[in-house]
């Protein structure tokens, strides 16, 4: 949830525990229903290699705080080298955080 606003970004969030997990992430599926997404913790950057839909990212830092966000980053080409000073990343279905007025610093409640 966006604290500022009270919008919720996903209902329902998929959290990797292992390193393996993170690195695959949402690789190879086929796509991301609306009101789902991945928060992958630690990460502080992502490829889109063998994804097959573009995703909203929001990176955090360690008080899940917004560092940066992209939006539509698409599929295959689209890549975030390093978001210095992110611990983490949450990857959701395209469009999501359209409207809603992320800013750097915001706070994320994630529950």
């Amino acid at each position: 949830m966006h604290e500022r606003s009270g919008k919720v970004l996903a209902e329902e969030l998929e959290m990797p525990r292992t390193m393996f997990g993170r690195g695959v992430g949402l690789m190879f599926r086929k796509t991301l229903p609306a009101g789902r997404g991945m928060w992958i913790n630690p990460c502080s950057g992502i490829h889109m290699m063998f994804m097959n839909f573009p995703i909203d990212a929001v990176f955090l830092d360690r008080s899940e705080r917004v560092k940066k966000v992209y939006r539509n980053l698409p599929a295959w080409y689209g890549v975030v080298w390093w978001e210095i000073g992110a611990r983490s990343v949450l990857e959701l279905p395209p469009g999501s955080t359209s409207e809603i007025d992320l800013q750097r610093g915001d706070q994320i409640i994630i529950q």
